[in-house]
């Protein structure tokens, strides 16, 4: 008799940068029935409106996205609301403030969120790589995302424990809008040696889940986005139970409930 109302019994939480609407999207996306998504937005000075930004994003605006108040008082209001956890939907600030700065970071954010657990993405990354056995890593990067910034996220990873076999951003537009499924199939398909053992595509705002399930099935290794690790972490810490089954093996190994 009832019509669905969006009601949930979990909601997750999403503190994105405030032209970006791929991480809400994303997490729309891969959500069952029974899970919600709440974004609150935070500036980001690489942005103009309409959700434009710079072809090219410089490390000083994306380490400051990191800095307070803005981001702490966003996860503080967020988390006013009734959610269960919150993901800090932004990659490029781990890979140019270094792996330690994301435990200093989410802890500090916890401070201000009534105690609701945050995810970084790039941690999450590191622990469903860990529970894949993966250890030979093909990283991607998004087109906007500079040489620079990228050889920083190899060096993350490295620092975590992984062999990085192939990175660089990926050569397409430079235009969140103008990302298309097939083309970064293509692309990530060409660009990912035999050594690798598993894929990161990094960037919260980088168009990608949609690609995952027929890369996998393509290249026979487990494939992780910035986005998808976050919400398989996110979903285990909000006390969800559901099963998802078409974005990625990474689903089938529940995380560890101790992430320091």
């Amino acid at each position: 008799m009832w019509q669905p109302d969006g009601w949930s019994e979990r909601r997750i939480g999403v503190l994105t940068p405030h032209a970006d609407v791929n991480p809400e999207s994303e997490f729309n996306a891969m959500a069952p029935d029974g899970i919600s998504i709440h974004a609150a937005r935070v500036p980001l000075a690489a942005y103009k409106p309409g959700g434009i930004m710079n072809a090219t994003i410089a490390d000083d605006p994306v380490r400051a996205f990191a800095d307070p108040p803005l981001v702490d008082d966003a996860a503080e209001l967020l988390a006013s609301a009734p959610l269960h956890a919150i993901v800090y939907a932004f990659t490029s600030s781990s890979y140019v403030r270094g792996r330690a700065d994301d435990a200093k970071l989410r802890q500090r954010l916890e401070t201000r969120t009534r105690g609701i657990p945050v995810v970084i993405p790039s941690a999450a990354a590191v622990a469903a790589l860990k529970l894949l056995d993966a250890t030979r890593l093909a990283l991607i990067s998004p087109p906007w995302f500079s040489a620079a910034m990228d050889e920083k996220g190899a060096r993350y990873f490295e620092d975590s424990g992984f062999e990085v076999v192939h990175n660089g951003p990926a050569g397409l537009p430079s235009d969140q809008q103008a990302i298309r499924p097939s083309e970064l199939f293509e692309w990530v398909h060409t660009h990912t040696p035999k050594s690798a053992d598993a894929v990161f595509i990094g960037g919260n705002g980088f168009r990608a889940v949609g690609i995952i399930k027929a890369l996998e099935d393509a290249l026979g290794i487990p494939v992780l986005t910035a986005n998808q690790a976050s919400f398989w972490q996110a979903i285990v810490l909000a006390g969800s139970q559901v099963v998802i089954a078409a974005y990625g093996q990474i689903f089938s190994h529940r995380p560890p409930s101790d992430r320091a």
